[in-house]
């Protein structure tokens, strides 16, 4: 076994690794761009060391001078992870060239199944059922409607280069198909560099059923039974689940010894996942599914495979890529219960699911029987423009199905992310609804049921301001943990003698607004627009009579959560003081408060001086205008005029010349 490993990645993913490589032992070493100087995965390595700004493309995605970090701290072995350069054959390479193992798969193997088209044809050809369509070198628009033609409509086009649904298209009818092919193409050269697309036959009612496989060194290749991935997003996965639902045993055999066959056909060593589409509008059967491309590194669903078989993935990584072998037949390899995954974003259900940046104030995740989490980010930390904004992956593991959404259900119920928005709410209302438990969906259905899965009370709901003014009001009297129960034992917010009942004025979400409040003994009532709240302080936390708001406060306001749902409530002059507070942070801009983006007065690559103007937040119908804090340039901005940004919310960075960010 390797005495150390270098995890060139970010984020859980490189939390999950290190806690394996300690357990086994090894020394970890972390990599962190400019912007991850304060992340999880660098407080729990052993060692760390910077690569880059913070852009990915300057420092994750830097393979030489990763590979520098590896040779100067003696690892021994390279953990990629899963993005950024794990499936990079050229990296790979370089790894073996440096000295340094890499913890993946052959460069020959990333490179036969990198490209669809050529992975198709290899499938084809090793007796994996594909999906009946068109992978050849002709690419002129008349060639392929023609082939488009053949194969009967509806198809799908798509980038053969591609991954996560870029650069595909469903077609309908002919008269759409060049519109549909034009823009695929052009989606798949900016996206991969590569324009070329296959074209397949469109299953109704897709399922998107994928097997974990393992294979070592010594000619050995064993499947670790399947994971149904069909509920998604845009091609993109939002649950995925161990084992899928209504799988039979003949199914089950045929699809893995598919994939086991793939694997094979590219000398596959370490772990892959083969992934196929299945025909969901009839039971699942041998004849009824189909090769759709192989990913030739660790899934970001993996701990479902591990809860089902009691395996450590990573663990059985590290050891074949050693060079040990499996030590496992696959009679040895057994299922055990069902376990389900959701992936916890920092994104805005509401807003079109855009990425939510901004520092997390507090973070309460769920601890309870059968539930992993798996988390990158804790309380403190920030979520930025450069990266995926993902806080962590909640796992569920039970008996039988029907618990393990019970339990998962409850987890998402117990999630509360202050600060960023989240996806915590959509995500419990998915998994509580009747289509999920029966499994009676496709890869559609998020997309058909998107305006009920994300709807939320408008306007804000009178409870939660109600609430958020009453914690905003004690807390900016309570200097003591007794100062709520009797708030009229200090001296600065709550005079002697005050009126039991008054009015406060409040800025909800900027917005100025009246609430009536009365004092009473160790607990406060507010009422906003005839909805009452009484709130108590109960060991360090804010308790309303509504159990589902929670809420945490701070001298900046109050963020109260329902059902996902986020509003900020602060004290009608708290923002008085806002301009007081840096707007930046290094050399990250910030924004000072709570409000809306009005302006952006520089793009990315800009040249600034010190001092200049480069945004405006307005608060309160106050506009704040944020400076430079330095002369360089504009870096990244992940966000746009017109758009609610939190406090602390990290808005452009300026590069300076020695590279700082």
């Amino acid at each position: 076994m390797f005495n150390s490993v270098l995890i060139a990645n970010r984020g859980e993913i490189a939390c999950r690794i290190i806690r394996t490589a300690r357990r086994l032992g090894m020394r970890t070493i972390a990599v962190y761009s400019q912007a991850d100087r304060n992340a999880l995965h660098v407080r729990l390595a052993d060692e760390a060391h910077e690569i880059g700004p913070a852009p990915a493309a300057q420092s994750y995605l830097r393979g030489d001078v990763i590979l520098d970090v590896a040779r100067a701290s003696k690892a021994a072995c390279l953990h990629p992870g899963y993005g950024f350069l794990s499936e990079n054959a050229e990296f790979a390479e370089a790894c073996a060239a440096a000295g340094v193992v890499f913890v993946g798969p052959p460069p020959k193997a990333i490179r036969a199944m990198g490209l669809k088209d050529e992975a198709k044809a290899l499938m084809r050809k090793s007796g994996v059922p594909v999906v009946p369509g068109y992978d050849g070198a002709e690419q002129t628009a008349d060639h392929l409607a023609d082939e488009a033609k053949r194969i009967g409509y509806p198809v799908l086009i798509k980038a053969v280069a591609g991954g996560g649904g870029k650069g595909m298209r469903k077609v309908e009818r002919a008269a759409d198909f060049a519109d549909a092919l034009a823009s695929a193409q052009r989606e798949a050269q900016s996206s991969f560099g590569n324009p070329r697309v296959l074209i397949e036959k469109y299953v109704s009612a897709p399922r998107h059923i994928e097997i974990q496989v393992f294979a070592d060194s010594h000619g050995h290749a064993l499947h670790l039974f399947e994971r149904d991935c069909t509920m998604q997003r845009r091609h993109q996965k939002v649950i995925e689940e161990a084992p899928a639902p209504g799988m039979n045993d003949e199914t089950r055999s045929a699809m893995g010894e598919a994939a086991v066959a793939a694997a094979r056909a590219v000398g596959y060593v370490g772990a892959g996942t083969v992934e196929f589409i299945a025909d969901g509008s009839r039971p699942l059967s041998p004849d009824s599914f189909w090769f759709m491309e192989m990913n030739t590194r660790l899934q970001v669903e993996h701990p479902v495979t591990e809860a089902v078989t009691g395996l450590d993935l990573v663990e059985m990584q590290f050891r074949v890529a050693a060079g040990g072998a499996l030590g496992l037949q696959q009679a040895d390899i057994r299922l055990s219960g069902h376990a389900i995954e959701t992936r916890l974003y920092a994104e805005d259900p509401n807003s079109g699911f855009l990425p939510s940046t901004g520092r997390i104030l507090a973070l309460d995740l769920p601890v309870a029987e059968g539930v992993r989490v798996d988390a990158g980010v804790a309380a403190g930390n920030d979520v930025t423009p450069f990266y995926d904004p993902m806080i962590a992956k909640i796992i569920a593991h039970a008996p039988i199905r029907a618990q393990a959404i019970k339990r998962l259900a409850d987890a998402l119920a117990a999630t509360k992310v202050f600060g960023p928005r989240s996806n915590a709410g959509f995500l419990h209302r998915l998994v509580t609804r009747p289509e999920f438990a029966s499994n009676s969906y496709d890869t559609g259905f998020i997309e058909r049921h998107l305006e009920d899965l994300g709807a939320v009370p408008q306007p804000f709901d009178e409870g939660a301001v109600a609430f958020g003014a009453a914690v905003a009001l004690a807390h900016a009297g309570q200097s003591n943990a007794n100062r709520f129960a009797d708030p009229w034992a200090g001296g600065d917010a709550f005079q002697l003698g005050a009126a039991r009942r008054q009015k406060i004025a409040i800025a909800i979400e900027g917005e100025r607004a009246t609430v009536d409040v009365e004092w009473r003994a160790g607990e406060m009532a507010a009422t906003y627009a005839r909805m009452q709240q009484v709130v108590r302080h109960e060991n360090s936390r804010w308790i309303a009579s509504d159990p589902l708001l929670s809420a945490h406060a701070d001298e900046n306001g109050v963020f109260v959560l329902r059902d996902g749902r986020q509003v900020h409530i602060a004290l009608f002059d708290a923002l008085d003081h806002a301009d007081e507070a840096s707007g930046s942070d290094g050399n990250i801009v910030r924004s000072p408060m709570h409000g809306k983006l009005v302006t952006i007065f520089v793009a990315a690559g800009d040249a600034v001086e010190k001092g200049q103007r480069l945004a405006i937040v307005e608060a309160m119908k106050m506009e704040h205008v944020l400076m430079a804090p330095v002369a360089g340039r504009v870096g990244p901005i992940g966000v746009h005029a017109g758009q609610q940004v939190a406090q602390n919310a990290a808005l452009l960075t300026i590069e300076t010349e020695t590279g700082d960010a």
